[in-house]
């Protein structure tokens, strides 16, 4: 397995590659792969601090955080997502682990709160999220939110 590393920035430490980046590999998954035609870039993007996990120096995994009361009274972690050839090789876990120290770093004992799509709701509770609401459909997808204190 190659090396994963990552990093979190805020909105302003960006460049303009790893911005592009970002929102090219969202949009390659959530709006073409799970042919989902939403608007992807909203007004959390320059609020939110940027997970990006790369594997030989391309950006493979990504996750949006956001502190407590911009979307839940929680903290959250959303737009989580891997590119097609990096997926089922334990770098989501290390990318969700990582997230996860950012948010009790930065917002300490706030918790965290994720709408996950409900076929990934295993994945997450082995996280330590649990299940906090029934099915529901965002963006023609069946999620669930679900929380980790």
């Amino acid at each position: 397995m190659q090396e994963l590393t990552l990093m979190c920035k805020t909105f302003e430490q960006l460049s303009l590659n790893e911005l592009y980046a970002i929102l090219r590999l969202r949009s390659e998954v959530f709006v073409v792969e799970q042919k989902c035609v939403y608007q992807d870039v909203d007004s959390y993007d320059e609020a939110a601090f940027h997970v990006m996990g790369m594997v030989q120096g391309e950006l493979s995994f990504y996750a949006r955080l956001l502190s407590p009361d911009i979307k839940y009274r929680t903290a959250a972690i959303g737009r989580v997502v891997a590119d097609r050839a990096s997926r089922r090789k334990g770098y989501g876990k290390e990318l969700m682990d990582f997230a996860i120290k950012q948010c009790e770093d930065l917002w300490p004992n706030r918790g965290i709160t994720i709408s996950a799509q409900e076929y990934l709701e295993g994945f997450y509770q082995r996280l330590g999220f649990v299940t906090t609401s029934a099915p529901y459909l965002e963006d023609e997808i069946t999620h669930i939110k679900m929380m980790r204190s």
